[in-house]
């Protein structure tokens, strides 16, 4: 049995699962772990039936069953590319797909909410963790790739969700969570925000110098040393681009016996699996396949 066999029994015994094995189960993780075992042709069912047994009214999910704060459905693209990937009614529960993709559609971050003025650098709008705050790369990444999965690449909000992204972009490659500049220092770039962004701006028209950079930056910082998440993260965006390294799967295999070790945790293990999948994972051929497909669906609103 090879390692991502042996993986992908550890995370199907762990649905619903959470970032840590005696931690709640949570929105993020489960919908990871739905797309890591159906991409591997395993049973997803029963994250999915979790999922939509979440879902919300107006279409949205929280991040765990007892929700703490209220408006915090960034994990809704997240539950959308799910449950795109397993497929309609594969479940006992339906997620409501349409339902999901118009609360994305109509939710917006402020960019005039919850944050010093000092900080701010770009009043682009993409995505907040919470509703009626700050746009965010991370949320707005994962929006947006559930949005050009949905058929939604050419959508006003995919397009204001892209220019954000670039904005954020630091000049030499690599971005930070939120901003590119505060107080006059321009900030540090991290790895998992570039390589979401990298996954969200793949296969866009754009040919800002910033995009390339970033790829530069991630190849240049990931080593077989370099944490689970950060790495599996990195990867998928060079992997995005074309440009995963030869030395990719050697360092998740790696990463993956660290993570036992550890704690095994459900989410770092999905995340590996789906690394490990190169230019054939879901959340790389979702969206491509479905880039441009129309322009806005039934009953979406910009």
């Amino acid at each position: 049995m090879g390692w991502n066999d042996e993986l992908l029994d550890r995370l199907a015994a762990q649905v619903p699962c959470g970032y840590h094995p005696n931690g709640p189960a949570s929105s993020e993780p489960t919908a990871l772990a739905a797309l890591a075992l159906s991409a591997a042709n395993r049973p997803a069912t029963a994250a999915i039936d979790w999922l939509a047994a979440l879902q919300q009214p107006d279409g949205s999910i929280g991040p765990t069953e007892t929700q703490s704060q209220p408006g915090a459905c960034w994990p809704t693209g997240w539950a959308v590319l799910a449950a795109l990937a397993v497929g309609r009614g594969a479940g006992r529960r339906e997620f409501d797909v349409p339902r999901a993709v118009n609360w994305i559609l109509q939710t917006a971050g402020d960019p005039t909410a919850g944050i010093d003025e000092s900080l701010k650098t770009s009043t682009l709008v993409g995505s907040a963790w919470v509703t009626g705050t700050y746009s965010w790369v991370e949320p707005t990444a994962i929006h947006m790739l559930a949005l050009k999965a949905a058929g939604f690449g050419s959508h006003p909000r995919t397009r204001h969700a892209e220019a954000m992204l670039i904005d954020r972009l630091l000049a030499g490659g690599g971005c930070n969570y939120g901003n590119t500049v505060v107080l006059g220092q321009e900030l540090r770039p991290h790895v998992q925000p570039t390589g979401l962004a990298m996954m969200a701006l793949a296969g866009q028209a754009s040919s800002d110098r910033r995009i390339a950079r970033s790829l530069d930056y991630l190849t240049a910082n990931l080593l077989a040393e370099t944490t689970s998440a950060s790495l599996a993260y990195g990867l998928m965006g060079l992997a995005a681009h074309d440009r995963f390294p030869a030395d990719g799967r050697n360092w998740l295999q790696a990463a993956y016996r660290r993570t036992i070790s550890r704690d095994g945790a459900a989410y770092k293990l999905a995340l590996l699996s789906l690394a490990a999948l190169g230019t054939n994972g879901p959340l790389i051929t979702l969206p491509a396949r479905q880039i441009g497909a129309r322009g806005e669906g039934r009953g979406a609103r910009d």
